[in-house]
């Protein structure tokens, strides 16, 4: 029966060839629109490390005060300061953790007819590739006595590496940054979480991949400023020195947690033992958030992926609308037909299955026009959004049968009313007035 419903309704279909085109296209522009949008959508809210995005935790700690907080809403600045960076290192209450900022070296390339370039680059401690599971092509991170013996290594991506070295094994050779050697210890495979989690802050979330990691410790040895924010509340003072001994804040903060209730009462002695020394004049005001709860706290997703997504899941449902308008006009018309065909015995339960079946096949070729125009869509979002979100949109597989299910589904459900109308026809009235 199910073939002969299928033929049925793509005899119908044939049969009302302009009603049938101007369902599809309803269909497939609305559903086009949706999934474009939410294509955009579902890359920005991803979770950029699912297995481990309840283990990663932001510490923040209040070291402006009340008067600077209670324009954040009560919140503690969004970065910290290097002197309770430093402080958190030294007491090491988590399983591994690391403090890092954005630098900007010059990569200066061995071969002379390479001009020099810069790659996104970050000063971290060797935990940090453990932690966000940085994964390796060659080599691997940094043991944590080169974080204390401030030693000149680096661990490289995998698009510097052909760059520099035509793709090659290039553990224990040499790179130079700023006129200076540092040794290879590492070259990651491709590795581009987005968003950024680990450093919205600077980001907004979304970037190129990383290239290039040094030391922490290397870098305030060679007084590397910060490529990212540096946001002070009063006057740092003059110098390298006064800066860092200043409450400005500008590095990143991230600690592995197994107990992360543990580690909060942690942040507040810290923060009261802060006070009683007199850096604190206020009560402890910490925090300490997940990487999902960071992300919402950094307004990760753009606001207008949200508006757009609302805007064309708008659209869909005025497309239905119509699509249910239609349908309702071609399963009426064909009264005479189903007022024959129940009083030959068939069953509302049949006349249900026949026109869901015949909808399903209308969602179907919407399903197809919604997945051409879909990817027409998401080659073209970098008219509406950054460049830097744009290039997250794909049209994956998931992507195309999430448009096929969307359209078929919604199809269908817009025939429910329709069909109901079809399958209330009296077969009597029907007989006797033809």
């Amino acid at each position: 029966m199910l073939a002969y419903y299928i033929q049925l309704g793509l005899r119908s279909l044939r049969r009302n060839p302009l009603l049938t085109a101007l369902m599809v296209m309803a269909i497939g522009f609305g559903v086009a629109a949706s999934m474009t949008t939410y294509s955009v959508f579902r890359a920005t809210s991803n979770n950029p490390i699912p297995e481990k995005s309840s283990q990663l935790f932001v510490p923040l700690i209040d070291n402006w005060g009340p008067e600077d907080a209670a324009q954040n809403k009560g919140e503690p600045p969004e970065a910290m300061s290097y002197t309770d960076a430093m402080g958190l290192m030294r007491d090491h209450r988590a399983r591994r953790q690391t403090a890092l900022y954005p630098v900007a070296p010059s990569v200066i390339p061995a071969d002379a007819s390479l001009l020099p370039m810069r790659e996104s680059s970050y000063a971290v401690y060797a935990d940090a590739f453990a932690m966000f599971d940085v994964p390796f092509l060659y080599g691997g991170a940094w043991q944590a006595s080169d974080d204390e013996a401030h030693s000149a290594t680096a661990v490289i991506g995998r698009k510097l590496n052909d760059k520099l070295f035509n793709g090659a094994n290039s553990v224990g050779r040499e790179i130079n940054l700023d006129g200076r050697s540092y040794r290879i210890s590492g070259v990651m495979d491709t590795w581009d979480p987005q968003p950024l989690f680990f450093d919205p802050v600077n980001t907004s979330g979304f970037g190129d991949p990383i290239q290039l990691f040094i030391p922490f410790t290397r870098a305030i040895d060679l007084k590397m400023a910060t490529n990212g924010n540096n946001n002070c509340n009063k006057h740092s003072g003059e110098g390298w020195d006064a800066w860092i001994r200043s409450e400005c804040v500008w590095i990143q903060y991230w600690a592995e947690l197994p107990d992360a209730a543990g580690y909060r009462d942690y942040l507040r002695g810290y923060a009261a033992e802060q006070q009683r020394s007199g850096r604190f004049q206020w009560a402890p005001n910490v925090r300490l958030y997940d990487v999902p709860q960071w992300l919402e706290h950094e307004k990760v997703v753009p606001q207008e992926a949200k508006v757009s997504l609302l805007v064309s899941l708008g659209f869909l449902l005025i497309c239905l609308v119509n699509t249910v308008g239609l349908l309702l006009a071609k399963f009426m018309r064909r009264a005479p037909e189903i007022g024959v065909r129940r009083a030959l015995g068939a069953s509302r339960k049949e006349i249900y299955a026949q026109f869901l079946i015949e909808a399903g096949t209308v969602g179907l070729a919407g399903g197809v026009l919604g997945l051409l125009l879909t990817g027409v869509g998401v080659f073209g979002v970098t008219l509406v959004f950054a460049p830097d979100i744009a290039r997250l949109a794909h049209l994956n597989f998931s992507l195309i049968a999430l448009t096929m299910l969307v359209a078929v589904l919604a199809t269908v459900l817009a025939a429910f009313y329709p069909t109901w109308r079809a399958a209330q026809v009296q077969p009597a009235w029907q007989l006797k007035s033809n």
